[in-house]
């Protein structure tokens, strides 16, 4: 930033940058442009594909995985090694293509066109890339421009710039180019350096001349964006709870394996192999090796889902993040509101009359209609140096004079015919120390002088008062009733301007244009709020999810803005933030709802307040000023349209259509998905314990092993898969935003979770067991084949089990109807195909079926019951 430059004296300024009022010769702008460099933004860069595809391969789980493989392949088990390999695969391509696809849809979204910049060199003006500007560069800067480095004003004419995208603040900054009064470090903020400007940033009215005194990484953005690269990702809650479950998982198989290999040893000796083989058995049913598949399969399916409802997820873990969002800071500008100004009230004939519509579109009405109102807004219209854009209705110029335009075309009066009818003949530009702005038209044969600006200064000149269709004197009543409207608008955030007329006469000049003027009117705008935010905030509150207001704008139009919105709680400025100390804002962040006048360090601050509190937060934003804060929250969620590129780096969602409402349908995805991986972790699981016990118990009674690993491999990762990544879409619960979030430390296997697990893994042991007994009288293939059979059915009825604890309808994901049905029929093909010699499966007769359908209809009798010995009837504590 130019701090060291604000209080410099212009010529002290050139002396230290080397430069003068022409410029530098283009052989020191070489050399300068060797010493510091170009004039871009250094981009971190995602990681190379290589590094992405190798990050699919760092959880617990899939190190298990990974152990089993190399087990598997050492001991002669060649199927058993390839299966699981495969399905290692198949899960990290599956993660790698989002990640690398989220982030080619992040560059599509960047804005490409180079930069131009007007700069002196060799004494005369010329076009160069911006990427080439140096320190000591004078450049020309024009209304419309976006400037190109952070520079020092040397001269300006009723300069006004949006810094929106770096301060947060919606309304234009006057810049003038006298020194602003040196503070200590930390006590000057952006918003003070009137006499700079600053990369990034737009001019929206007149033009100067400036000497560049940063460029690169060292101007405000450059900051930025060191800020960013400088914070490190942070697992999410759901990468946390798997590597925990897998490294418990990992700590389990070893132990049981080992006790079962010497209990073997022990009680039926035999060879070391083949108990080594039944060890390895125990492992592959010990380990849900289908589950890291499914969670990614499903995360995937919940972004496509995502991305329909608008919202871009740059990488998978983050989806589930999303669910358990306890609190979101949002940026006011162009998130909670549309960074449009709009002309919501106007004061005529001693009326207050509202005005519909937002933006520059000319939509809307006024509540009334008044003798004076096509005064008002004919002079709004004609003292006005901005345009519209007539395609997209956007603003060209001062946001604040076309909303006036705008205003004025709702009536049906059009600013390019009100310039023909009534060409300007003179003028007197705004001033900022006049607060005012004078246009001089021809009307009806007679010149007229339309003033607007500030209205208690407009009153002071005025000596007559238009209501109806007279001029009459201005009285003491008539002064207080205007300056009372003035206040009120004003307290409600709103800005107001005075409009004003003289009939000129032929002696009449500019030093006489603004006096004894007829006081006709006040316009009063605001950038409003979004219809959509307020209903998001509503549920929001709902779903217990705290909304937080973080802004660079003045405290009283934040307030306006959250009072409108529904934020509720205290406010606190900028300034008491920076007095305040970490431990203090930890015990008070929890009351306050809107931050005013804050940078870029601020925003992180309040992020780290509420993460300390153990909050999982999502930030919003599209500025170049709300990166960092994107970067240090568990979800950033940037603007898509209107975001910055260095925002959308920053962040973890992007929304396509910058609307707020989206984070809230993310959200209620978020607890959709979150939902839906419990359910099939508890499938998965109650499967993988059935199957233990069943290899377990069976070998401490000293039968043959019940089922072989290749039969335990089918059943994890194909009978078994395929409902599972079904259930990654089953539809979210009716009341997935009526209920609180659920907090950070909450387990995916909760306490009621694991006693269900446990509970329907006994039950199906046992009923597997005696399934395998009854058949072990007709051989050991018979007996196999029957126990394989009866818990791939057995699955299928805990599959219906679990979505009843939820209450999920029973046909209401047709995906999971069709997975279960291939799942049968696939299963029925391994028995009675030739397939069949590859799992040791034999045919079954009609008696064998009749066994197995009483033992699957005990389990769901004694599963039922024991739902509701465990409270069944609260899901969250049942699964």
């Amino acid at each position: 930033m130019c701090m060291e430059y604000f209080s410099r004296r212009i010529e002290d300024l050139y002396d230290d940058l080397g430069t003068s009022e022409q410029g530098l010769a283009s052989p020191e702008a070489a050399a300068r442009l060797a010493r510091f460099g170009p004039n871009e933004l250094a981009e971190a860069g995602g990681p190379a594909w290589w590094r992405m595809l190798l990050s699919q391969f760092t959880s617990p789980v899939i190190y298990v995985l990974i152990g089993a493989v190399v087990v598997s392949a050492l001991i002669g088990e060649a199927i058993d090694a390839v299966v699981v390999g495969a399905i290692l695969v198949l899960n990290a391509v599956l993660g790698f293509l989002q990640e690398f696809r989220a982030e080619k849809a992040v560059k599509a979204l960047k804005k490409m066109a180079s930069l131009k910049a007007i700069v002196m060199r060799d004494g005369t003006e010329r076009e160069v890339d911006a990427a080439l500007l140096v320190p000591g560069d004078v450049v020309l800067l024009q209304s419309g421009d976006k400037i190109p480095a952070d520079s020092r004003l040397i001269e300006e004419i009723e300069l006004e710039t949006q810094e929106a995208a770096l301060t947060g603040e919606s309304v234009p900054v006057q810049k003038d180019v006298a020194a602003v009064e040196a503070k200590a470090e930390g006590e000057v903020s952006i918003a003070d350096l009137h006499n700079c400007v600053f990369a990034g940033t737009v001019i929206t009215r007149g033009r100067a001349r400036a000497v560049v005194a940063r460029t690169g990484m060292d101007t405000e953005i450059g900051k930025i964006a060191h800020m960013i690269q400088a914070t490190e990702d942070e697992e999410t809650p759901l990468q946390i709870q798997l590597a925990t479950l897998g490294k418990w998982l990992g700590i389990a198989t070893v132990i049981i394996c080992g006790l079962v290999f010497a209990a073997v040893m022990l009680i039926q000796g035999g060879e070391v192999l083949e108990v080594f083989f039944a060890a390895v058995a125990l492992a592959v049913a010990a380990i849900p090796e289908g589950l890291p598949a499914v969670v990614t399969i499903s995360l995937s399916l919940g972004v496509r889902r995502m991305v329909r409802r608008n919202a871009l997820i740059r990488s998978l873990p983050s989806v589930e993040t999303l669910g358990c969002t306890t609190v979101v800071c949002s940026d006011k500008t162009g998130t909670l509101t549309h960074n449009e100004m709009t002309v919501t009230n106007v004061y005529v004939d001693g009326k207050n009359i509202s005005v519909g519509g937002r933006g520059y579109a000319p939509e809307g009405d006024f509540s009334e209609k008044s003798d004076n109102l096509d005064l008002l807004l004919t002079i709004g219209a004609l003292n006005n140096d901005a345009r519209l854009d007539r395609d997209t209705w956007q603003a060209i110029g001062d946001p604040t004079e076309a909303c006036l335009i705008t205003s004025a075309l709702k009536a049906g009066l059009d600013r390019q015919t009100l310039d023909k009818r009534h060409p300007r003949l003179d003028e007197r530009p705004f001033d900022s120390e006049r607060k005012r702005m004078t246009t001089v038209h021809e009307i009806g044969g007679k010149r007229m002088a339309f003033v607007k600006g500030a209205p208690d200064l407009l009153l002071d000149r005025s000596t007559m008062v238009k209501v109806g269709n007279a001029e009459r004197a201005m009285h003491q009543d008539d002064r207080e009733a205007i300056l009372k409207k003035n206040e009120e608008l004003a307290a409600s955030a709103m800005r107001v301007l005075g409009f004003a007329y003289r009939e000129l006469g032929p002696g009449d000049n500019r030093e006489t244009y603004e006096t004894d003027l007829v006081f006709v009117g006040l316009q009063a705008m605001i950038d409003p709020p979004r219809d959509e935010a307020r209903e998001a905030i509503a549920r929001c509150r709902t779903a217990g999810i705290k909304v937080v207001m973080v802004t660079g704008d003045l405290e009283t139009t934040a307030r306006a803005i959250g009072r409108e919105l529904g934020i509720e709680g205290r406010s606190m400025t900028g300034a008491e933030l920076h007095r305040i100390d970490e431990a203090d804002l930890e015990k008070t962040v929890e009351d306050v709802s809107i931050y005013s006048r804050v940078n870029p360090a601020d925003k992180v601050k309040i992020v780290s307040a509420f993460r300390k509190r153990g909050h999982i937060v999502a930030m919003t934003g599209d500025g170049v000023n709300d990166a960092p804060a994107l970067k240090q929250a568990d979800i950033g969620i940037a603007m898509g349209i209107t975001g910055t590129d260095v925002a959308k780096e920053a962040s973890d969602m992007i929304l396509t259509d910058d609307n707020f409402a989206s984070i809230v349908n993310a959200v209620e995805e978020g607890r959709g998905i979150y939902d839906n991986i419990r359910k099939f972790v508890n499938y998965l699981l109650s499967g993988n314990v059935g199957e233990v016990l069943i290899i377990f118990v069976g070998v401490l009674m000293g039968l043959p092993l019940p089922l072989t690993a290749v039969q335990i491999l089918w059943i994890n990762l194909v009978t078994d898969g395929l409902p599972a990544v079904a259930l990654g879409v089953d539809p979210i619960p009716a009341d997935a935003m009526q209920r609180p979030p659920r907090r950070i430390t909450d387990r995916i296997m909760s306490k009621g979770m694991s006693l269900n697990v446990l509970g329907m893994g006994v039950l199906m042991c046992i009923a597997t067991l005696i399934i395998f007994r009854t058949g072990y009288r007709e051989g050991l293939a018979v007996a196999r084949t029957m126990a394989f059979m009866t818990l791939v059915l057995l699955e299928i009825v805990r599959l219906a089990m679990i979505r009843s604890a939820y209450r999920t309808p029973a046909f209401s994901n047709k995906w999971l109807t069709g997975a279960v049905l291939v799942s049968l029929a696939l299963q029925l093909a391994v028995i009675y195909t030739p397939v069949s010699r590859l799992f040791g499966t034999v045919p079954l007769a009609a008696s064998h079926w009749l066994y197995m359908s009483i033992a699957v209809a005990g389990v769901f009798l004694a599963g039922t019951a024991l739902g509701h010995i465990l409270g069944k009837v609260n899901a969250e504590e049942v699964t």
